[in-house]
């Protein structure tokens, strides 16, 4: 059935064309990010739907209009598949990727509510106007969400300005589509010109831009996967570029029909991006780092790392069970309400969430707290009791730790402290350090196990293989048993991988186990740990640059490693 002959039905709902930007999650507008909120289902490719489906809600329904990467093209196809992916099963249906019409009037049935992403701009993806034009003969109301488009947001990226004080022209061409009179009016001009081409296409394109009378010491650039962490930039001329790539051994190869962006021009900034080249000079710039804690654990983390430039991967080394014998927790949890405690001492989030939970089960909520002070041992802390509705009384003014905590509690003074008990729910493998000070400040403690940590199950082999042979360029360990847990589980790190540690203790445990120690945070946080590899990161860039050495990652140096030219 054609796309054009569908009729609407009594009851349909609404299709939203959604820009999804050149790749970074980060460039989608808050009008985008507002459609995929409310969005029943996404319909768009493998690539664009890494894009946006983080910003979807819970439970929405994906159909993919290209074949899953990892899988093979569909015997005696030779083309990519139409996928629909609706919780958890999986169909083919059409090879043809221009049914995504199709789809997208059926997803739009029955009032559900659809999100069609594209990559870039609507305006400027090859089947967009088709697929809405499809939309209004059927009746299916739409709309359109406009997106930054490759050709302006990758040279953004790259560093390379399309315009400069004089105004010149920029003209923008798609080498796909490009037709010898297009060639022979860009060919003409003296302003920028931006080409969308493929990897291995751009010779090609330079030879037509050259024969159409673009001088062959023209400056160009050409950028693959921009405004990612897979970004990579190259500089030449019209008349060199093939050389480059050929030297940087990205050609021939199976990577030659990726997109990129070309930018052709006098004052197409090329000349400076040395000094604009403001995203690939990022401090950790594609550096894969490991994280040995969970996905919530990391969250601030991570995003710390991914703003150096980084790319986080978090692989848990531990998991959180209850206490084998519950009775102790539900003891202290009754005593607290019934006004046992003056203080209650909160150093984990997962801390905070056994006490949590153990209030859902009695039918408890924050109100629980009246009349007790609360402490946390630092911010992640602190942020897990203000999401439970819980503003803690006291957070350490220095170091985020027990000792930390220590130095700012009060001593018990029977004048103004009518209860000297404090209720300190806390893993099975604790220190002593918080239950030792408190009694000598004059506490009586109730030291409770509120949670027992084990080790995690042993991750992918993929990521095992990694971890051993050098894939990662650095890992962050966060405490002993975070060195201990990821070395049992998964193997010790490579030796061209960074260990950054978070306080001397930990690093001690990494020695024991044979690591280096590259990086260790001033004070124990995690963020300042992320701050000291950024650290470490950036002066580690500049001492290559001083010395006119390529730029490489520290996974690009161990044996085998394809080694890469500075793309700066």
């Amino acid at each position: 059935m054609s796309p054009t002959t569908l009729s609407a039905g009594p009851e349909h709902g609404h299709v939203t064309f959604l820009g999804a930007g050149p790749g970074d999650p980060g460039l989608l507008t808050l009008r985008a990010v507002e459609a995929l909120a409310n969005a029943d289902v996404l319909v768009a490719e493998h690539e664009v739907l890494d894009v946006v489906r983080q910003h979807a809600r819970q439970g929405v329904s994906e159909m993919h209009t290209d074949a899953d990467p990892s899988q093979d093209p569909a015997p005696g196809t030779g083309t990519p598949q139409l996928t629909v992916v609706d919780g958890t099963s999986t169909t083919a249906a059409a090879p043809a990727v221009r049914d995504a019409a199709h789809l997208v009037m059926e997803a739009a049935r029955g009032g559900r509510r659809v999100v069609r992403a594209v990559s870039g701009d609507p305006g400027l993806d090859t089947y967009a106007a088709e697929e809405m034009l499809a939309c209004a003969a059927a009746g299916v109301p739409f709309e359109v969400v406009p997106g930054i488009a490759s050709a302006v947001g990758v040279p953004a990226y790259a560093g390379v300005p399309l315009r400069d004080a004089q105004g010149a022209d920029v003209r923008f061409v798609d080498a796909r589509t490009a037709s010898d009179r297009c060639w022979t009016e860009v060919g003409a001009s003296d302003g920028t010109v931006v080409v969308s081409t493929t990897l291995d296409s751009v010779a090609a394109a330079a030879g037509e831009l050259v024969s159409a009378g673009r001088k062959p010491d023209t400056p160009m650039t050409v950028t693959v996967a921009g405004t990612t962490t897979r970004q990579r930039t190259w500089t030449a001329t019209l008349g060199t570029i093939a050389q480059t790539l050929k030297q940087a051994k990205v050609l021939p190869s199976p990577e030659g029909g990726r997109p990129v962006i070309a930018v052709v021009g006098e004052r197409s900034a090329a000349a400076q991006r040395d000094q604009l080249a403001w995203f690939e000079s990022k401090p950790l710039f594609g550096w894969k780092v490991l994280v040995p804690r969970t996905k919530e654990q990391a969250a601030s983390l991570s995003d710390q790392l991914r703003s150096y430039g980084a790319v986080p991967h978090e692989v848990p080394t531990i998991a959180v069970e209850p206490p084998r014998t519950p009775q102790q927790m539900e003891r202290a949890v009754k005593g607290l309400v019934t006004g046992r405690y003056e203080w209650i001492a909160f150093t984990s989030v997962n801390a905070v969430k056994a006490v949590r939970e153990k209030f859902e089960e009695y039918g408890l909520d924050a109100r629980a707290f009246a009349g007790i002070k609360v402490a946390a041992v630092g911010e992640q802390t602190a942020n897990a009791l203000i999401a439970f509705g819980v503003k803690p009384d006291l957070v350490p003014s220095g170091e985020q730790s027990a000792a930390g905590l220590l130095e700012d509690w009060p001593p018990y003074d029977p004048v103004f402290d009518p209860i000297d008990r404090v209720f300190l729910p806390r893993a099975d493998i604790a220190t002593e350090t918080l239950v030792a000070g408190l009694i000598e400040l004059g506490w009586e403690v109730d030291d409770v196990t509120a949670y027992r940590t084990v080790r995690a199950s042993p991750p992918p082999a993929e990521t095992r293989e990694a971890i051993k042979g050098g894939g990662f360029d650095a890992v962050l360990f966060t405490s002993s048993s975070t060195v201990r847990n990821l070395v049992g589980i998964a193997g010790k790190p490579h030796n061209v991988t960074v260990i950054a540690c978070i306080g001397p203790a930990t690093a001690k445990t990494a020695e024991e186990h044979g690591l280096r120690v590259d990086v260790m945070a001033p004070e124990p946080s995690v963020l300042k740990l992320a701050e000291a590899l950024a650290d470490f990161g950036a002066k580690r860039r500049a001492a290559a640059v001083e010395a006119g050495d390529p730029v490489t990652r520290p996974s690009e140096r161990r044996p085998g490693a394809r080694r890469r030219r500075s793309t700066t």
